[in-house]
């Protein structure tokens, strides 16, 4: 009884698994831009190797080697999207703008010349000018 229910839970992780590593895989062939693509690849990826890295452990039983797919499993759920989060971050300091809503970042980007957070368009203005 309990192989059998083992059997069915490990397919239907790795069914879901491979489901969402699909979908995945067609968001981003199918997403017009970069930030669309680096949101269905964190977030389905992540989901999809998370079921089949689950199916792996449970397959496996108790093992040592269990140990390292759950920690695998972890570093997945960490890395994921922290990679998508910095590929999204550089394209919006690279100035790619996105076609599918409006930049929520531009606020943050300073417009006044200055280049650093500390500066404002008053101290920036100062430099190099007559003090008078």
């Amino acid at each position: 009884m309990i192989d059998q229910l083992q059997f069915w839970a490990v397919l239907l992780c790795l069914a879901f698994g491979l489901f969402f590593t699909f979908v995945s895989t067609v968001g981003v062939l199918r997403l017009p831009d970069v930030y669309s693509r680096a949101h269905t690849a964190s977030q389905t990826d992540t989901l999809g190797a998370g079921l089949s890295l689950a199916a792996v452990a449970l397959a496996l039983g108790w093992e040592s080697t269990t140990i390292y797919t759950v920690l695998l499993l972890f570093f997945v759920f960490l890395t994921n999207p922290t990679a998508a989060h910095a590929i999204a971050r550089s394209a919006a300091e690279s100035g790619i703008t996105p076609l599918t809503a409006e930049d929520e970042l531009e606020s943050e980007t300073p417009d006044d010349g200055a280049s650093a957070p500390g500066d404002t368009a008053v101290n920036a203005g100062e430099e190099g000018g007559d003090h008078a």
